[in-house]
């Protein structure tokens, strides 16, 4: 039964990336500009951290400046969830597997939701006063092939006070369904070996490039030393949400979106979309926690 369950819910938030990368309503062109890999370079976005940067805490609600909410367009703070006193029961994997995560198991009363960007095509430094200013804690699953080109963009945004993390997307990212577990799995350790090499150490969370898994995935993320693999349950379009059911947020709802500019969000900006993400979230009284805290 909780392995059916599992098979559900995975089958869902596939459905919910399928939206977002199809442009349905109004959500950014499928394109993601996930071209051919850049050539490694020994230039400064490609040097070695000096040393893992320990995950920072969950930020205070109120941790934030006060007129930091509106600057970025907000009518009132951004609102915090703690460092929960204990960490949420995760369905267990099968042996040898990694656990399937879409949503985190909180109470019915918890209203906290989850941050998560992909792929880091888009590089705006605007972003980075934004998500420094406000503090949001961002899980980032970074795909090598566009993420790597300015990857101290992202240590920035890692290194920013917010309790931001780095995770695994892949090299190149593929349809992982359709590659062999070899494949796969080089897919995804090669992406851990990138991440570790960059940022000094091995990213504990996985995600597969739209939403797309099967047994092999779960064997090979299980084998590259991921701890989970993470999908989602509500996507950020350009101005609102696309749910994977109903039509509001849920306690312990992992969000989407993606790093994306002008281009994909038909003019808008990476800070306009995140805006409109964080006014929805506020607009149904949700706080916003920091998802390694609940893994």
């Amino acid at each position: 039964m909780k392995y059916a369950r599992r098979l559900v819910a995975g089958s869902l938030a596939a459905g919910a990336l399928a939206l977002s990368l199809t442009g349905c309503g109004d959500g950014a062109a499928p394109t993601e500009r996930l071209g051919p890999k850049p050539k490694a370079t020994q230039g400064a976005s490609d040097a070695p951290a000096s040393s893992p940067s320990a995950p920072a805490p969950a930020p205070a609600a109120g941790g934030a400046a006060d007129e930091a909410y509106r600057k970025w367009g907000l009518t009132g703070p951004v609102e915090y969830a703690p460092r929960p006193a204990q960490k949420p029961q995760i369905p267990k994997a099968g042996p040898g597997k990694v656990p399937v995560v879409d949503r985190i198991p909180v109470a019915a009363d918890d209203k906290v939701v989850f941050l998560t960007f992909d792929d880091g095509a888009e590089k705006d430094p605007e972003f980075l006063k934004m998500a420094a200013d406000l503090k949001l804690p961002i899980s980032m699953f970074l795909t090598d092939s566009v993420a790597s080109s300015d990857h101290g963009h992202f240590e920035k945004l890692r290194d920013n006070g917010s309790g931001s993390t780095v995770n695994n997307h892949t090299l190149t990212h593929p349809n992982l369904r359709t590659l062999s577990y070899e494949a796969q799995k080089q897919q995804i350790c090669g992406q851990q070996d990138r991440l570790e090499q960059r940022f000094g150490q091995r990213p504990p969370l996985f995600r597969p490039p739209f939403g797309n898994y099967n047994d092999d995935t779960l064997r090979a993320a299980s084998e590259c030393g991921v701890s989970s693999l993470v999908l989602w349950r509500v996507s950020m379009q350009i101005n609102n949400f696309q749910y994977a059911e109903g039509s509001a947020l849920k306690p312990g709802d992992i969000i989407l979106a993606h790093f994306r500019g002008p281009a994909e969000l038909k003019g808008a900006t990476e800070t306009q979309m995140t805006t409109r993400m964080l006014q929805r979230i506020q607009e149904q009284g949700y706080r916003i926690g920091r998802l390694e805290d609940y893994l």
